[in-house]
């Protein structure tokens, strides 16, 4: 069955949009300055190679919240409501029209299944090294359907013959759903 994936960007879009829901905008910009603050954190953070990173998560909810500060503004919005903020509900059309092209694709295709919408999430794992106690814990974000998933393909990685990870035996420290907010579907 054809899936379409959330990808990162838009997880964080639509959990600052979530999280926006019902503020004024001294709260909307309490969150861009923290949001601006968790950015400058990640940019002192160790470099990630793979994507998404936290800086990437960082610097779109810091855009994004900036975003909604400046509509909530040019608006006059007393409190924030997607329903007004235009650019939300295009993003919301555009994103229905590509599972909908997904999903004639699959009829074209021949498979006739209808198109799975899957709510992916950023989960943020962290692992300890077995073999060197001094070596520093290290960092990645998976983009996964659930923690288990997220797990699993940290455990592959890991694992994988030949990687860095496999001399140092890593195992798996925690794991924390960061997008969308624990609790949050989509």
């Amino acid at each position: 069955m054809p899936v379409y994936e959330y990808h990162p960007d838009e997880l964080a879009r639509i959990s600052v949009v979530r999280q926006a829901h019902g503020l004024d905008l001294d709260q909307a910009k309490e969150q861009w300055q923290a949001a601006c603050e968790r950015e400058q954190r990640a940019l002192a953070g160790p470099r990630e190679p793979r994507k998404p990173t936290a800086l990437d998560i960082a610097s779109c909810q810091r855009i994004e919240w900036a975003r909604i500060v400046k509509v909530m503004a040019e608006q006059q919005m007393p409190v924030y409501s997607p329903r007004e903020d235009r650019r939300v509900a295009r993003r919301e059309e555009q994103r229905l029209l590509r599972v909908a092209t997904e999903a004639a694709w699959a009829n074209q295709s021949g498979s006739g299944l209808p198109v799975e919408v899957l709510g992916h999430r950023v989960y943020r794992i962290t692992a300890q090294a077995t073999a060197a106690a001094d070596e520093q814990s290290l960092v990645r974000h998976i983009f996964a359907a659930s923690s288990g998933a997220a797990v699993e393909h940290a455990q592959d990685m890991f694992s994988r013959p030949g990687s860095t990870y496999q001399d140092l035996g890593y195992r798996i420290a925690s794991v924390e759903q960061l997008l969308p907010a624990p609790g949050e579907f989509l």
